[in-house]
């Protein structure tokens, strides 16, 4: 009993710690949230594209020299790069989704990006920006026009990238870059290695072009123009240059995190405000907030003290769930906050089941610590494959839905999992310690339920 006493201490300090910081960090569940100075001020609540607002970008992608049977597949890869980058810069939930604005696919194609919670258009910019598009290229056949150019001081010279013609390889077949230092000179240099179709495409270029120059581009400009000596098999290609060992390591990175398979330009930008709005935002959690306490009149009135003690709990149930999506952290849509609700729900329904089972133990003449187990023993298997059905509902949302059933099926899966560990663990902790209140009349009509007796 008394080691049931102190636990039970222990877990109602830290909810109440717990509790404390989230909403003393979180007076409002609004975009200023973190204001104040405190632990969770570098752990602030995320807010989706619905509630924080966020840039909208449009870009049109160049699949001019896609063969038209891959455009559809180098979109697609298109879009897994671009997603890849901004999950880098650490924003929540990006929707990156193709449009086609022809009739038919490789008309014109358009990438529609989504940032929530990045209002500064050139932020968002710069995030999609700084993706390379890596190409190679080979000199152009004897005959092929050569643009000319004239600099400020009228001389003419030759359009460089008149002199090369695109290829196949581009930064698509790309298996990873790495940063490696000239023996000799000691100058850095970036090795890269292609996958299996890009080892081959090398290998045919190298070897059709040998004693010519093969030009990589990056980002539309030559960075690199070696000689092919001999053919390279192996898929493996350095840039040098007159790289710093900063530029070099952040060209690695670059490459590493996506290299583009297409070009792409930037057509429009947008701002968007939160749809809800911080007063519809504001209006849902004061609803929430009368719920609860609706939910927890019900509850003391019609269970008495397993009603307090559950109420209790569903308050350090709150308190750790908040808590989670601060530092995980869990971006908050308006979908999510219904499925975080909902799981308040299904916290409190487990509660019933196991305060139904304690009345049936103590109407059949069992003493009230007798009563308590078995209740919780007899409401296990009930809670049990209740919870496993809806964590399987959420599963299924999470793997197979967009990314705003994502974020429903997210907080309602977490609000599950610690809504079985407040009903089974808190709760019985609890009323077990509330043992020692005997067995007399006052004790039963404590733990009875309904409004009569």
């Amino acid at each position: 009993m008394i080691k049931k006493a102190i636990l039970a201490f222990v877990i109602l300090v830290l909810g109440s710690g717990i509790g404390f910081f989230v909403f003393k960090s979180e007076p409002r569940l609004n975009k200023n949230f973190g204001s104040e100075k405190s632990f969770f001020k570098n752990h602030p609540f995320r807010l989706g594209l619905d509630l924080s607002g966020g840039s909208h970008l449009v870009y049109k992608a160049d699949t001019s020299l896609v063969p038209p049977n891959q455009v559809s597949d180098s979109m697609s890869a298109l879009r897994d790069v671009i997603e890849r980058r901004i999950n880098i810069f650490g924003v929540s939930e990006p929707v990156v989704q193709v449009q086609h604005s022809g009739l038919i696919s490789g008309a014109e194609e358009q990438l529609i990006v989504d940032l929530p919670g990045v209002t500064d258009v050139k932020q968002a910019i710069s995030m999609i920006g700084q993706t390379p598009l890596l190409e190679f290229k080979v000199e152009a056949p004897e005959g092929t026009p050569q643009n000319a150019t004239v600099d400020k001081d009228g001389k003419v010279s030759l359009d460089l990238n008149s002199k090369f013609v695109a290829t196949e390889l581009t930064g698509r077949y790309l298996k990873k870059a790495t940063l490696e230092f000239d023996t000799n000179t000691r100058e850095p240099k970036v090795s890269l290695q292609f996958d299996d179709t890009g080892t081959k495409l090398f290998a045919q270029i190298t070897k059709d072009n040998k004693g010519k120059m093969v030009a990589i581009y990056l980002d539309g400009a030559p960075i690199s123009t070696p000689v092919v000596r001999e053919e390279i098999p192996n898929g493996q290609a350095v840039i040098s240059g007159s790289f710093t060992p900063v530029e070099a390591r952040q060209l690695v990175g670059r490459l590493n995190s996506g290299a583009l398979p297409v070009p792409i330009t930037l057509l429009s930008t947008q701002t968007i405000g939160a749809i809800l709005g911080d007063s519809a935002v504001n209006a849902g959690v004061k609803a929430t907030i009368i719920g609860f306490l609706m939910v927890a009149l019900f509850l003391i009135i019609w269970y008495r003290l397993p009603g307090l003690i559950a109420t209790l709990s569903l308050c350090i149930f709150i308190a750790i769930i908040l808590t989670l999506f601060k530092l995980m952290p869990v971006t908050l849509t308006a979908a999510g906050i219904a499925g975080f609700i909902i799981s308040i729900g299904i916290a409190v329904d487990a509660n019933v089941l196991i305060f139904e089972r304690v009345k049936e133990e103590l109407r059949s003449g069992q003493s009230i610590s007798n009563a308590i187990s078995a209740g919780f023993a007899r409401a296990w298997f009930s809670i049990r494959d209740s919870n496993i059905s809806n964590l399987i509902t959420a599963i299924i949302l999470f793997w197979f839905g967009t990314s705003l059933i994502k974020g429903f099926a997210l907080t309602l899966g977490m609000g599950v999992i610690v809504s079985m560990f407040s009903a089974i663990t808190i709760t019985r902790i609890f009323l077990s310690v509330l043992g020692f209140i005997g067995e007399g009349k006052i004790a039963r009509f404590l733990f009875s339920s309904g409004l009569s007796k």
